[in-house]
């Protein structure tokens, strides 16, 4: 057997090469050749797993965080060949969100789940921005979301903790934002402090954001947070969100979709897998059990 190996030496603690180092010699006690790829620049991922011949292939294997199996999953859908492959996910990011939802947190551990070869589908969720269509496996948010993403860069020597800090720091320079949610038949127009979709239970590094989220039953899990919370409130409520806690607060709304879109005054970015991608306007839709992944 050969797995084309894709290796983001630039996610978390940059240590996805000397992962790549320890895995390869399990993956060959077995018959199993890795083709080992650098990434070289953001977005790589996309251009190599959509360009690559996957015919010779038996599986994709990714070394990196949330962001390299969100550009190997944009890669896969945007093929001209409709080809796909099943994909395994070795940890090497500072979240590993998804990788949760899937109990793929230790490299060795995840490297025998693969040698396994069993294979689970799991559903996508297709994003429909004005002159861009993008996949996601994990988030897309809007508002405070998008924020705490974006400043969470800045702490990014911090590790997984940056998420937290990030959290703190927006919600004590809290602003709200003005949207129009058009959800399972209702349009609801207010200030909103975030909006968030979900495809899995977690974000970030342990927030489990959707605590009902499955990655597999064909629903989009999407939380709001109205903009009349208070800045305290935010706070006592940010702790909540390690236990799922946070969806029986007053101020918090839960909904299960299949479908959805945001439209608001600005053009405001999105936070989609933990990248900032895009902007609103933005419709979603989910794809049921659209890849395979080994699990």
């Amino acid at each position: 057997m050969k797995f084309i190996t894709i290796v983001n030496p630039f996610s978390g603690k940059r240590k996805s090469i000397q992962i790549f180092d320890k895995i390869n010699p399990i993956f060959n006690s077995k018959n199993i050749e890795l083709h080992k790829i650098v990434t070289k620049f953001k977005g790589h991922a996309v251009e190599l797993i959509q360009k690559t011949n996957l015919n010779i292939y038996d599986g994709v294997i990714i070394i990196g965080g949330d962001g390299t199996f969100h550009e190997a999953i944009n890669g896969m859908l945007n093929r001209h060949d409709k080809k796909k492959i099943p994909i395994g996910i070795i940890p090497g990011g500072s979240g590993n969100s998804f990788m949760m939802d899937l109990n793929l947190t230790n490299p060795i551990e995840a490297a025998y789940k693969i040698i396994n070869l069993k294979k689970r589908s799991i559903d996508i969720t297709k994003i429909y921005m004005q002159k861009k269509l993008l996949y996601s496996i994990n988030l897309v948010g809007w508002g405070m979301v998008t924020d705490v993403g974006i400043r969470s860069e800045n702490y990014r020597f911090i590790g997984p903790l940056r998420y937290t800090i990030a959290s703190i720091i927006e919600i004590i320079f809290k602003k709200n934002r003005k949207a129009l949610l058009e959800i399972n038949g209702e349009k609801i127009q207010q200030e909103f402090t975030f909006i968030v979709a979900c495809n899995s239970i977690n974000i970030g590094k342990g927030m489990k954001m959707a605590p009902k989220a499955k990655i597999d039953d064909g629903l989009i899990d999407v939380i709001t947070v109205d903009g009349n919370i208070k800045r305290k409130r935010l706070l006592k409520v940010l702790p909540k969100l390690f236990t799922g806690d946070h969806i029986y607060e007053p101020e918090v709304n839960y909904y299960q979709t299949n479908k959805f879109s945001i439209t608001s005054i600005n053009k405001d970015l999105l936070n989609i897998d933990g990248e900032i991608i895009g902007s609103t306007p933005f419709k979603v839709e989910i794809i049921p059990k659209a890849i395979q992944v080994f699990n």
